[in-house]
Order: structure tokens, then sequence, then C-alpha cells
């Protein structure tokens, strides 16, 4: 399904017949399909919005560079517009700024967050490595950066076994616009909202990968420090892509934190 929203049009699905709403937030280079082995689980319980951040999937790619106060308004206008109140929001890696960016700027809009292989501030010395990344994409496609993506997202022993999920993955990221890459790359480098992660009035689980190259466990110790009551669970066997390197674990967690703060 398609809506245009805040000048945008995005791509969503909506899974589930009744419960607490829950929204799913995917990585750069990912859609919505990511979250596969999530929704199989939650829509049982929960109705599940799950969408393409723009620039991804089957949402609208319009020219950048985009911040993370507009993706968050595109999220916001989304949820808005099919009238769901008070979700729980998980994110995973970019989809985890989205939500810090979202709860900050509208206290209030969330009945819990689960940031998942993410991060609230990105260093200075980790700029060039985004303007490379920006580069390659504008010169030579996305095609020629699978390999090292998925060495970053995936631990060698997965990645030395022949998997599906490593394949679909692979798909997800070659199918990823260079508009909408180097859009939210932009937003990405800048990200650094630690010193108002205080101001969110939800409950926060923090989920990080214990192999995890891409947003390391000691990004996720510096958030659970920033935001007051918030719980970190570490992924054993898992790099960036948690949700499905390891599902099982990644399930666990995220069905009993929401058992824990759903009505």
């Amino acid at each position: 399904m398609q809506k245009r929203v805040n000048g945008v049009v995005l791509n969503y699905e909506v899974f589930g017949d009744s419960g607490p709403w829950v929204v799913l937030s995917h990585s750069l280079m990912c859609d919505l399909t990511m979250w596969g082995p999530q929704i199989d689980i939650l829509k049982n319980d929960y109705r599940v919005l799950a969408f393409d951040t723009r620039g991804h999937g089957g949402s609208e790619a319009t020219e950048g560079p985009y911040s993370f106060d507009e993706l968050a308004l595109d999220s916001k206008a989304l949820i808005d517009s099919l009238k769901i109140i008070r979700p729980h929001w998980i994110g995973l890696s970019m989809g985890g700024m989205i939500g810090m960016t979202y709860a900050v700027n509208f206290p209030g809009s969330f009945a819990s967050l689960i940031l998942c292989n993410t991060t609230s501030r990105m260093p200075p010395e980790n700029l060039p490595a985004w303007q490379e990344r920006v580069d390659s994409a504008k010169n030579g496609g996305i095609k020629g950066m699978v390999p090292g993506v998925l060495a970053r997202w995936f631990t060698e022993p997965f990645l030395s076994q022949p998997r599906p999920e490593v394949e679909f993955v692979s798909n997800l990221i070659q199918q990823t616009s260079v508009t909408g890459y180097v859009g939210c790359c932009h937003a990405i480098s800048k990200i650094n909202c630690t010193s108002r992660l205080n101001e969110i009035n939800a409950p926060i689980e923090i989920i990080a990968g214990d192999s995890d190259m891409s947003t390391p466990v000691a990004m996720s110790l510096e958030m659970q420090a920033a935001a007051p009551g918030s719980n970190l669970s570490i992924i054993a066997g898992a790099s960036h892509l948690s949700n499905i390197e390891q599902p099982q674990q990644f399930n666990a967690s995220i069905l009993a934190f929401l058992g824990q703060h759903s009505t």
C-alpha cells in the first residue's frame, strides 16, 4: 500500500488484526521485508505497521540530502494518517535513529521504543568513511558495495556458509536507489541526539549485537547511560543485522519487552 504524506509517497504494509500497534523501521539499504522474522511472530498478538523509509523499497526517492527531522516527520505523517495512537516503535540502525528523533521531537508519541544496532551519535572521525560511501555509490553504483556491506552486517562464521538470508539481504542492498542511499547517508553521518535521550518519556530497550562493527556495543552503552531507566540486551553471535542473524534471541528480547509494556 502507498500513501503520499509530508510531500513523499511512502510504501507500507499492515499485519495482524488486533492488539497494540507496533511500528517497524528498517536499516539503510533495506526495506520493510527485512522484518520478516519479526512480523511472523508479532502479527498474532499485535497490529504491525512496517514501512519503507524515504528513498528505499517502494517509497519515493526524492532528491536529498535528507535529515532525521524530515524522516521522523515522514513517519509521523504516515502514522497519523492511519490513526495509530502511541504505538511501540522498533527501529534497527537508521530506523532506531528515526525513532529517537521522532520521540524527542514529538514527546509522548510512543508507548515504548526498541532501538536496535544503532547509535545516537556519529563520531566526527567517521565522517570521511561516510563520504567515501557516498562517493562510491555516486561513481560506481550500489552493486559494487555489496561485499563490503555484507562483511560489516554479518559475522564471518555466518557469511562462511551458503545462507538464503545473505542472498536476500544482498538483493535488498542492490535494489537500493543511489538517490535514497545518498540522501540517508547525509542524515546518518550527522546524527547527534545523545544529550536529548533523557527527554524521551517512554520505556526504552536497546539491543546490540556483540560483534557489530557498524554500531559497536560501546555506542549502545553510551545510549543506555544517556537514557535513564533504559535496558540493554546484547545478542550473542550477531553483527549489525541481529534480527536476521540471530532471530530467536532477537525475537525473545522484543517479545519480553513488549509484553512488559503492552496493555
